[in-house]
């Protein structure tokens, strides 16, 4: 009863926020495509997975995700896996084996309640730096894309005046908070894709999906798991439920936050379901999200507008829509990913206020602003420059080494040394008291 109860809310929500403000919906839901269409390209091009069976799955995962958690909870790709498949070429049996397997250890960590008492003891300033850390190496990763295009090459339609142009009417949209960014951009990219696909003849056809098996073989299940499955674990869990969760709660504190096993539970079920089939490992990522908002998402409205959109695309084009989306311009994908990364850094900025989870909760006195306002607790300098080295040091150590399992260990050992360090002070302090004494 409860559930349904909390169903039929977050569906009148869903809708009302549909009606009322439609285009940022879809705006905001087009804003994670910087990351999922040249992942799932490059992937579809070297026949690893299926294009279609992709966009079939990712659109169902899309609309249950908005119906249930009624938040812009993004389905974007795997990385881990998507890097390592893509350098190596890796065959169907491989890159699923790796997804199935991350599915599989996720619904254990999840099941057991594992992956809830893991996610509460992460300080909060370790969690911070891996958000920042993960949209700065978003805005790393695109900035270096763009400065690879010339000013007038590859194409009249993809290059660096482009991009200039992109990101200037990104800028805009500061000062004109109306405007349907993700959404002009997708329109204006996919007329310009069109026109040079057509050039080349390479305009999708009308081809049904028909699901095909897609079963690992012995060896798909060792190099899989091996090459790439073990180090997209921590990712996944790190960043596409722990750092997302925290981040949904940070974006939008008057909804109702998921829990992290019930995000947990939805990236496994998606993987151990789409994997036999030939799609893309997909989780959700706290920067797909910061993307989706900053374009305008505030519900679930937006993704079930998505999934709909992929689902129907993907049944009825598939794998022929690979040609033009090969065409679009990187340009303006890049910026929508510098964008994404821009927001997911932001949230450093709340790290010693109160929004901080774990402030809100503190016995910290707060200031009070002169309407009344609590403003934010009062942390000693001390204090809040630990925190804030705690946060550097994941960021830079998970930036430096391209990896979020690296930065969350040298967060985590930076934390230790300073809480140590806090409790060698108060045995001293306690001794000099005489409140402890050493026998001889």
């Amino acid at each position: 009863m409860q559930f349904l109860d909390s169903f039929r809310d977050i569906s009148a929500r869903n809708l009302d926020l549909f009606k009322r403000q439609t285009l940022a919906e879809i705006s905001g839901s087009l804003g994670d495509l910087g990351t999922f269409l040249p992942i799932a390209i490059a992937l579809s091009v070297n026949g690893t997975v299926s294009l279609s069976s992709t966009l079939v799955f990712s659109g169902v995962a899309n609309i249950l995700t908005g119906l249930f958690f009624g938040i812009p909870l993004p389905v974007q790709p795997m990385k881990a896996i998507a890097a390592v498949a893509i350098a190596n070429s890796f065959s169907n049996g491989e890159i699923a084996a790796a997804g199935i397997f991350v599915a599989a250890c996720i619904f254990v960590f999840s099941a057991t309640g594992l992956l809830r008492w893991f996610a509460n003891v992460i300080p909060i300033p370790v969690v911070k730096g891996i958000q920042v850390g993960a949209g700065l190496s978003l805005i790393i990763a695109a900035g270096g894309s763009i400065s690879n295009l010339g000013w007038v090459t590859p194409s009249w339609a993809d290059n660096r005046i482009w991009a200039i142009v992109a990101f200037v009417f990104l800028l805009s949209i500061n000062y004109i908070h109306q405007i349907p960014y993700a959404l002009v951009v997708l329109v204006v990219g996919l007329a310009f894709a069109i026109v040079r696909a057509a050039k080349l003849n390479d305009l999708p056809n009308f081809i049904p999906w028909i699901p095909v098996l897609s079963i690992p073989m012995d060896s798909d299940w060792r190099v899989g798991i091996v090459n790439a499955g073990i180090g997209q674990l921590p990712l996944t869990t790190l960043n596409s439920i722990v750092a997302v969760v925290h981040l949904a709660s940070d974006l939008l504190p008057d909804v109702k936050t998921p829990s992290i096993t019930s995000v947990g539970l939805s990236v496994a079920v998606m993987n151990l379901v789409s994997c036999w089939f030939g799609a893309m490992p997909v989780c959700h990522g706290s920067g797909g999200l910061a993307a989706q908002y900053r374009f305008g998402a505030r519900s679930g409205s937006s993704v079930v507008f998505l999934g709909i959109l992929k689902l129907l695309i993907g049944f009825f084009f598939g794998n022929t829509l690979v040609g033009l989306l090969k065409s679009f311009p990187y340009a303006f994908l890049g910026i929508m990913v510098i964008a994404a990364g821009l927001e997911l850094a932001s949230v450093g900025e709340s790290l010693n206020t109160t929004g901080a989870r774990d402030l809100k909760k503190s016995h910290h006195t707060s200031i009070l602003g002169g309407n009344g306002q609590e403003i934010g607790p009062v942390l000693s300098e001390d204090e809040r420059k630990r925190r804030y080295t705690v946060m550097m040091v994941t960021i830079g150590f998970l930036v430096g080494f391209k990896n979020d399992a690296v930065g969350f260990l040298a967060g985590l050992l930076c934390h230790g040394s300073f809480q140590l360090s806090s409790y060698i002070q108060k045995l001293q302090a306690r001794r000099q008291e005489g409140r402890i004494q050493l026998t001889e």
